[in-house]
């Protein structure tokens, strides 16, 4: 059985148990998301200003534009705590398949961006601690350099755990900006978790640094904290400990703090775009009552939900990954309802 058998029968078992108003609409026929697109896999990076901070911005897709050329939709990538954004998204992981989202989907004819928040990777730091409301301000001062070189001012917007937090935010803040939101081990209010349950625990150690430790070790926990580590290829974490530790071993601690003491960071009926959200069937970050709270208080009718079997908390890294590929590009690509 292929990767996509086992993913459309994930999205059924989904549907079937009433957890997707609309659901169904996602399993038609996959509709082209973009122009085909042909030739090499073409990158570069730009650089957006909040104030007196440099924020990485890195950009993949099939051929370099051209002058003239049609725009491709865009699908910018937004990361979590631990990791910076090409760890995050454009992992090299030699021997073991394809990492990379970014390839993944610039494949599939996306235009897709990601960026280094405030203190991460490339990006310069203000020093702050990059909580969500930081992160949202980088979102702001990025997109006008997405708007530029690419010609729409819509984007698609994935986020992966305190990334998906961060990418709900911005949408709520600038609705205008947000084509379809992608919400990936998203944490609403965190009730019953058990890994917010732990953060909870360092309060004051996250509020008394804005920068948090963050070692090889705690890079190896991440795939182990949901009990399921055969969910991924130990090279995986080697990888991005191989990436991660050139720029040091803390990273900042403001999404943890929030996480732990400030949830909830969204409000439901103010995110007004069309939204996916995916979750692992073991994900300690969240239970399916909290984001099925989320979900049913969302505005917009054109709304799915998924749980992905045999996934943990981070889908992108894991063996299964093509499950959460899958139900993206079904949802991406979805037909625009006729009106009655």
């Amino acid at each position: 059985m292929n990767h996509h058998e086992i993913g459309r029968r994930t999205l059924l078992a989904s549907a079937s148990a009433g957890l997707g108003a609309g659901f169904v609409s996602g399993l038609a026929p996959q509709y082209a998301a973009a122009e085909p697109a042909t030739g090499e896999i073409w990158s570069s990076e730009y650089w957006a200003h909040k104030g007196e901070v440099k924020l990485n911005l890195w950009r993949k897709r099939l051929g370099a534009p051209k002058p003239g050329q049609p725009p491709r939709p865009v699908l910018f990538l937004v990361h979590g705590s631990s990791n910076s954004a090409r760890s995050s998204y454009d992992l090299a992981v030699p021997g073991k398949g394809d990492y990379s989202m970014m390839n993944i989907f610039a494949g599939s004819g996306y235009d897709v961006w990601t960026m280094d928040h405030d203190g991460y990777g490339y990006s310069g730091s203000s020093g702050n601690n990059s909580d969500i409301a930081s992160g949202v301000e980088d979102l702001k001062a990025a997109m006008p350099v997405v708007v530029k070189e690419t010609g729409l001012e819509k984007s698609h917007f994935f986020g992966t755990s305190s990334g998906s937090i961060r990418a709900a935010a911005y949408a709520q803040a600038q609705p205008e900006r947000v084509d379809r939101l992608i919400l990936s081990a998203f944490t609403y209010k965190g009730s019953g978790a058990e890994e917010i349950e732990r953060r909870q625990k360092h309060i004051a150690e996250l509020r008394a640094n804005p920068r948090r430790k963050r070692d090889a070790a705690m890079i190896r926990s991440i795939f182990t904290r949901d009990g399921h580590p055969e969910f991924y290829d130990p090279a995986v974490a080697e990888a991005i400990i191989a990436e991660e530790m050139k720029f040091g071993d803390t990273i900042p601690s403001g999404t943890y703090l929030d996480m732990a003491a400030n949830l909830p960071l969204v409000d439901p009926a103010k995110v007004l775009a069309p939204v996916l959200m995916t979750r692992g069937e073991w994900d300690g970050n969240s239970t399916n009552d909290d984001l099925l709270d989320f979900f049913r208080q969302l505005p917009n009718g054109d709304r799915q939900f998924a749980i992905l079997t045999h996934v943990a908390h981070s889908a992108v890294y894991s063996k299964n990954r093509a499950l959460l590929f899958y139900a993206m590009k079904n949802f991406l690509a979805e037909p625009a309802p006729v009106a009655s």
